[in-house]
């Protein structure tokens, strides 16, 4: 008798089971479609301001943007006078060739100081390892003010070449994630080359990242948009007088809040912000497996 009710219980607990992690199923997807639509919410408000066309004066423009989030005419205007009216095709040129140079670079210097933190044991490692980990707890801009000065001194303030320098110099501290992937990668496949007769160099250039492709696309990644995307550096280095210098970030700034160079300038501006976008977001959704693969294999050790 005992076991026949023993048998009835078990489907009974196992369908409550059941139930309970349908239930906690779907609480997550809910709490992940509302964090969805709120992160979703202001980019889509940002395109559709970018083809509203609907407006008169800057007055009138302001009070539509915030009343109607819905255009109720659409058009491609902003894109043209962005493009015909303002310089940001410049501006966009000088952050593509910012961004590129800075990316090349800081990939070279961040997978070098890996690959050596990690396969090659030398004296004073360890606490160069601790100094890394010290200085990467402060923020970066801390040091702008002695940067500046800096740069000052030298001369080389309101230049794009100031930029490439600045991203580039300090790229080396930031090794942590490359190094470890490079610390899964078997010490047998170095022994094996240098008992070849290979050199540190050609087993880094030859062994090494033939084989990391994850590790680099992430590392380049993360170099091309740290320039792409940031304000406070350029703004301070560039300055506010030779507007042909500005990157997108900066230029689009003053745009918005310096000279007004037309009634619609906040439409042109968000206008901006989809353009700017644009390589950024086709980038990651172009190399989105290998970022992915690239993050989750650095985590695996330190």
């Amino acid at each position: 008798m005992m076991k026949q009710m023993s048998g009835a219980q078990a489907p009974v607990k196992y369908r409550s089971v059941k139930a309970a992690e349908r239930s906690s199923t779907a609480v997550s997807y809910l709490i992940l479609i509302l964090l969805s639509l709120i992160w979703l919410y202001p980019i889509l408000w940002i395109i559709l301001n970018s083809i509203r066309t609907e407006y008169n004066d800057q007055n009138q423009l302001i009070g539509i943007v915030v009343s109607h989030y819905f255009p109720k005419q659409l058009g491609f205007e902003n894109f043209v006078n962005l493009f015909r009216n303002t310089l940001f095709p410049r501006w966009f040129l000088n952050t593509l060739f910012v961004s590129s140079i800075s990316f090349v670079l800081s990939t070279l210097l961040t997978l070098t100081v890996a690959y050596v933190m990690s396969k090659l044991r030398f004296s004073f490692r360890k606490k160069f390892l601790n100094l890394a980990i010290i200085l990467g707890l402060f923020p970066g801009f801390m040091s702008m003010i002695a940067i500046y000065y800096i740069l000052k001194a030298l001369q080389l303030t309101q230049t794009l070449f100031a930029l490439i320098l600045v991203y580039s110099a300090g790229a080396g501290l930031g090794f942590y994630v490359a190094k470890g992937f490079f610390d899964i990668i078997p010490n047998s496949l170095i022994e094996s080359a240098r008992l070849d007769g290979a050199n540190n160099a050609k087993v880094f250039t030859k062994i090494i990242l033939p084989i990391s492709k994850p590790i680099i696309i992430y590392t380049a990644l993360l170099a091309f948009t740290g320039p792409w995307m940031d304000f406070i550096f350029a703004r301070v280095i560039l300055g506010e007088t030779n507007r042909e210098m500005h990157t997108v970030a900066v230029g689009l700034y003053y745009m918005l809040y310096g000279e007004r160079v037309d009634s619609n300038v906040f439409t042109i501006f968000t206008a901006g912000c989809v353009i700017v976008a644009i390589p950024i977001v086709s980038l990651f959704l172009a190399m989105q497996k290998y970022y992915i693969e690239g993050v989750t294999a650095g985590s695996v050790k330190g």
